[in-house]
């Protein structure tokens, strides 16, 4: 599997977890200190999330981040 559909995997998964709670891209990025665009980014897939980032976004969902990893 290549880095892109790995990328919109996760993108999905973490989009689908913070729908299911309810919060917004806004409140989303608030809670773990990022913006709507970057959250917005992560979720469509078009940028790469480093570690610290996925660790703050599975907390915020209270989930874990093999939880979010589908691949």
């Amino acid at each position: 599997m290549d880095a892109d559909k790995k990328r919109a995997l996760l993108g999905s998964a973490i989009r689908k977890r913070r729908e299911a709670q309810g919060l917004s891209q806004q409140k989303l990025a608030l809670m773990v200190g990022s913006s709507k665009s970057h959250i917005w980014r992560i979720e469509t897939g078009r940028v790469s999330v480093g570690l610290d980032d996925l660790g703050r976004i599975a907390d915020a969902l209270d989930a874990k981040v093999r939880d979010l990893i589908l691949f």
